[in-house]
């Protein structure tokens, strides 16, 4: 901020005063010269032999504070590029030059509170980097450790410091678990441990350019409680599902059951028929439930097998309707075709399940570069927000009879092909269902 200063006098209006009082003062020397030795050419040398060294010394009294303060201004640039803010300049006159030096200062205030501003930020960046459970390691591109914090020194280096090691000797040093999935460079979940002492732990890896250099960065995170205390809760409302299911079917058949004797007892045996009948759909319909479950939790790895997209649309049609949307690609998949034929066929049945009508239910195939996109649409209701964040959740399910797999299993299916499933609500009413698929180019 500019201090308060008197009258403003400007460096021309002082320069053009001395100018002015010199030629007045030649002149007066000359004709005081001219007047006493009676020969104007020799009192026009006299004046400037005198003059000469009287306006070098004047210029150089005039400009002599400008020049102190361009060096000083020289050294404040030179301490601001060395990170130090601490200087400022003084300038008692008011003229253009105070200005400048007034703009200097602030500019020096602005730098020095953003700098202390950026310190407190980076101190409290370090803090939470420093104290957090999620080991962080840095390493630069001649594999040298950079920057490490306490959790990683601690799983590393017995608390250590790691800066300057090599990561492969730190490895060497490392569990085999936690050596394989570092060097493996890919995200994932890995154990160390042994029986009740098992350990998971989750491993990341990044890379990033830092000061135009590249930089690898690892982070590696115990995942032991938290998978633990999800699966309590999976466990949890597996049991529930399935006690809920065994319950709505076991009770039936036990009353059928005790009807059925009754009815014996009785010689009715008229009635017997429907209540055998009613036992075997209530113990079909068992056996499908538990079938279900079991196909999920036993879902192979995909064989892949080159299939047209003609014959897997056709085996389709003939166990559920759809209306096909656009070509079908002309190059062949490799797929699991009996995975790929049960994801599909549990989404197209959803479909007509949501209330569309059938002529709304759609297919739609394209192949784009490096995918393949497999789209079911309806005409139904839609989702909530709720239900859409849930969808996909094993065993969960907004039908009453609903065993909560059927997109479950997709997902695993489209996952276990290198793809991924997503669910949205479409403009015109309705949701859609995208496959999307890897493929070889």
């Amino acid at each position: 901020m500019a201090k308060a200063r008197g009258a403003r006098w400007s460096l021309a209006g002082r320069l053009a005063g001395l100018a002015f009082a010199l030629v007045l003062a030649a002149v007066a020397l000359a004709v005081g010269l001219q007047a006493w030795l009676a020969s104007p050419p020799v009192a026009f040398a006299l004046t400037l032999i005198v003059m000469l060294p009287v306006v070098a010394i004047a210029v150089r009294q005039f400009l002599q504070p400008m020049l102190s303060l361009f060096r000083a201004l020289g050294g404040t640039v030179d301490s601001y590029r060395d990170g130090d803010f601490s200087f400022g300049l003084a300038w008692r006159r008011n003229d253009e030059i105070a200005e400048l030096v007034d703009t200097h200062n602030a500019l020096g205030d602005a730098l020095r509170e953003q700098r202390l501003a950026l310190i407190q930020r980076e101190l409290l960046l370090d803090t939470m980097v420093q104290n957090t459970p999620v080991a962080m390691v840095l390493v630069d591109p001649a594999g040298r450790v950079t920057y490490a914090n306490l959790a990683a020194r601690r799983e590393f280096n017995r608390g250590r410091r790691l800066e300057g090691h090599a990561l492969d000797g730190l490895l060497a040093q490392a569990p085999a678990p936690l050596r394989d999935a570092i060097e493996s460079g890919r995200d994932g979940l890995f154990g160390m441990g042994e029986d009740d002492d098992e350990q998971t732990w989750h491993v990341s890896h990044r890379e990033f350019r830092l000061n135009g250099r590249p930089q690898r960065l690892l982070m590696l995170r115990q995942l032991t409680t938290e998978l633990r205390r999800q699966e309590v809760q999976t466990w949890k409302k597996v049991i529930r599902v399935i006690s809920h299911e065994l319950n709505n079917s076991l009770a039936p058949v036990a009353s059928l059951a005790h009807s059925g004797a009754e009815l014996t007892r009785r010689g009715q045996h008229a009635r017997l028929e429907s209540v055998f009948a009613t036992i075997e759909e209530r113990a079909r319909h068992l056996e499908g439930f538990i079938r279900g479950y079991a196909s999920f939790a036993k879902l192979p790895s995909p064989r892949l097998e080159a299939v047209m997209w003609p014959a897997l649309v056709e085996r389709l049609r003939s166990q559920v309707g759809f209306t096909l949307e656009g070509e079908l690609p002309e190059e062949p998949a490799r797929l699991d075709v009996p995975q790929i034929e049960q994801a599909l066929l549990n989404l197209l049945k959803n479909a007509h399940e949501s209330g569309s009508p059938p002529e709304g239910v759609t297919l739609r195939v394209r192949r784009l570069p490096g995918q393949l996109r497999i789209e079911i649409g309806d005409r139904g209701t839609g989702m909530s927000d709720a239900v859409l964040a849930n969808a996909l959740v094993p065993f969960y399910s907004t039908k009453r009879s609903g065993t909560g797999l059927g997109l479950a299993l997709a997902r695993e299916i489209a996952e276990a092909h290198g793809g991924r499933i997503s669910l949205g609500n479409r403009k015109e009413g309705g949701l859609v269902v995208t496959l999307v698929l890897p493929t070889a180019d």
